[in-house]
């Protein structure tokens, strides 16, 4: 799946990355009423309303871009019905050939790692037959348990052909609290990256590993190293946009041939309508001003790698 990602993102231009991370203060009046209408005001409307809020998204940004990032958590703070939502967002997107990279966070042990390891990007036998219950692309993992929580996603990945994003160095204000303590002089963030650096020399694709890292574009000089501690890691790059994060601030994420990186925004592309740069598009046509918001997001990552 590092391959596809790759070859989809010299395709289109766009190291991009849209965060499908619907809270329902995105979705405008016309798409919660339509929902409401049908199912009332309950968890199936607001799940209702999500998904048709993302498919419109999707819908208008799915020939610009490589890839999407549905964060799991907005969707099971409706319940049953959100996850619903969640799996029917998952199957449109890769219907639209889109790279899925469920933002799932996980990060546990044996059998329990294995079985989200399993459930988000392998199958589950049940019988006689096979299921495969997510089905995302790729996912997010958190490696504070180290190797035990790991390992399960890199079995399941080499069985696949699918990959990881593991935690390196958050985009959140507070990630310093523990990720740049120093050990023997060295933050830690370093030596979880070298670590990634090692698991991923276990399942390489064609130029780069099924697994990658997560570096936040808040942090530029970060990102300088940390491409070096991991020559051969995708780097998912958060931050950008509403977090503060600029295309000027990119370029060290990117390896000299243009790739080895791709940038994660997601209220600044899915509320784009309520941004004053496009708020001429009105809450009617928010699909579109989500697209302008991925073209003006790609100029800028391409005016900031021209200069590298």
């Amino acid at each position: 799946m590092i391959n596809k990602l790759v070859e989809k993102i010299r395709k289109t231009g766009a190291p991009i990355v849209v965060g499908l991370d619907p809270m329902l203060a995105y979705v405008p009046d016309h798409v919660q009423q339509k929902a409401f209408a049908e199912f009332g005001e309950t968890l199936e409307g607001a799940a209702e309303a999500i998904w048709q809020f993302n498919k419109e998204i999707v819908d208008h940004v799915c020939d610009l871009v490589p890839a999407v990032k549905p964060q799991i958590a907005m969707y099971e703070q409706f319940g049953v019905p959100g996850l619903a939502a969640f799996k029917k967002t998952v199957d449109y997107c890769k219907s639209k050939d889109l790279v899925v990279i469920g933002d799932i966070k996980r990060g546990d042990i044996g059998s329990t790692s294995a079985a989200y390891a399993i459930g988000h990007l392998g199958k589950i036998r049940v019988g006689s037959k096979e299921y495969v219950p997510f089905d995302e692309d790729f996912a997010t993992v958190n490696p504070y348990l180290g190797s035990d929580g790991v390992n399960p996603f890199i079995k399941v990945c080499q069985e696949e052909k699918k990959g990881i994003f593991v935690l390196v160095k958050t985009s959140n204000p507070s990630s310093g609290e523990f990720q740049d303590r120093l050990i023997l002089e060295r933050p830690l963030y370093e030596y979880v990256g070298e670590k990634v650096a090692e698991w991923g020399a276990q399942c390489m694709g064609e130029d780069y590993s099924y697994v990658g890292a997560v570096v936040g574009a808040t942090y530029p000089e970060i990102g300088k190293v940390m491409r070096k501690v991991m020559p051969k890691a995708y780097i998912l790059v958060p931050g950008y946009g509403a977090q503060g994060g600029q295309g000027k601030d990119l370029a060290h994420f990117f390896n000299e041939d243009g790739l080895g990186a791709i940038v994660n925004s997601s209220r600044g592309i899915i509320a784009a309508y309520k941004q004053e740069a496009y708020a001429r598009f009105g809450a009617e046509h928010f699909g579109e001003a989500s697209r302008a918001a991925v073209e003006a997001m790609r100029n800028d990552i391409r005016s900031a790698l021209d200069q590298k």
